[in-house]
């Protein structure tokens, strides 16, 4: 009898792709994983979570309990902190997530904190100057207020906006708004003058328009604090801070140069979003024929440089 060698070589190489199957120990160490990670019900420290988690339920809903029984002022109040808690959460997540891109938006507010410092040195150096030198009265509304003080906080204020606070910590590229520009002397210092050019950042000159502000303009904030105060026959608006008054006494100023410095950033120092249409315009317009084929060319040399680094 002949022996069939096609479907003996078939079945030889079906057998060869049958799959091992898998043992019973196996299969249940897998279905006690979910994702790669173990299941509930065989995690060891699962009683452990359950008394914390149990531990702040109780605390969450006895808090929530107490604050809606104390009334509407701490469900709002509690409601702001929620608010606050989780902005402050996601920020931490883009804080961190942006670390190895070492974005410094995240790290300094420049135009809150210099405004807001600016204020508060020209109150310091006010009531300094105002105490120890102090001898004319500035105006009626605020008797305690003082020439010597108003003179002496403008001078200090104007010198601290302009100096230059950077530490050289940051190690990225800094925009036109922080690279130096260099100014020469020239003939307006004599020839033993050890410097013959100033180093200056844009920003030090807006930030010396803020100091400008801060000194002259954003006191009368605190001057009609002044007058209101009066006409309500009250020292202070409120006691919260010794020493200081209330929050508003501290903050009658901050409140004009917060909107002066909104005002101020918006309209010289944000960027202005320019469609291609209105530039173009504006190239057409203002431009002559001999400045546009500068243009043209600069702006291919700068097409040129891209590419090339691409490549």
């Amino acid at each position: 009898m002949q022996r069939d060698t096609s479907s003996s070589d078939a079945s030889a190489s079906h057998t060869g792709r049958v799959r091992r199957r898998r043992q019973p120990s196996e299969a249940t160490e897998d279905g006690n994983r979910a994702n790669g990670q173990p299941l509930l019900v065989n995690d060891r420290n699962k009683y452990k979570s359950m008394l914390i988690r149990t531990y702040s339920t109780v605390w969450m809903i006895g808090g929530f309990v107490l604050i809606v029984y104390m009334g509407h002022l701490y469900i709002w109040a509690m409601v702001v902190v929620i608010q606050i808690y989780m902005a402050r959460e996601l920020f931490n997540l883009l804080r961190k997530s942006s670390e190895e891109k070492q974005l410094p938006g995240f790290r300094l507010l420049n135009w809150f904190l210099l405004p807001a410092s600016l204020i508060v040195i020209n109150d310091i150096f006010a009531y300094l100057f105002g105490f120890f030198l102090g001898r004319t009265p500035l105006i009626k509304l605020s008797p305690k207020k003082t020439w010597e003080g108003f003179i002496g906080a403008s001078v200090t204020t104007i010198i601290s906006a302009f100096l230059d606070l950077s530490t050289g910590w940051l190690y990225c590229d800094p925009g036109p708004m922080f690279k130096p520009e260099h100014y020469s002397l020239g003939e307006w210092v004599p020839h033993w003058f050890p410097w013959k050019e100033l180093a200056i950042m844009p920003v030090q000159w807006h930030a010396l328009a803020l100091g400008l502000f801060a000194s002259i303009i954003a006191p009368f904030g605190g001057f009609f604090a002044s007058g209101f105060k009066r006409a309500f026959k009250i020292k202070d608006f409120g006691d919260s801070i010794p020493g200081h008054g209330g929050i508003t006494d501290r903050m009658d100023c901050q409140m004009v140069m917060a909107v002066f410095a909104y005002i101020y950033h918006q309209s010289f120092i944000a960027p202005q979003n320019f469609s291609v249409e209105i530039i173009l315009d504006q190239i057409i317009r203002n431009l002559t024929y001999e400045e546009q084929k500068y243009l043209y060319k600069q702006l291919g040399e700068i097409f040129h440089e891209r590419q090339q680094m691409q490549s």
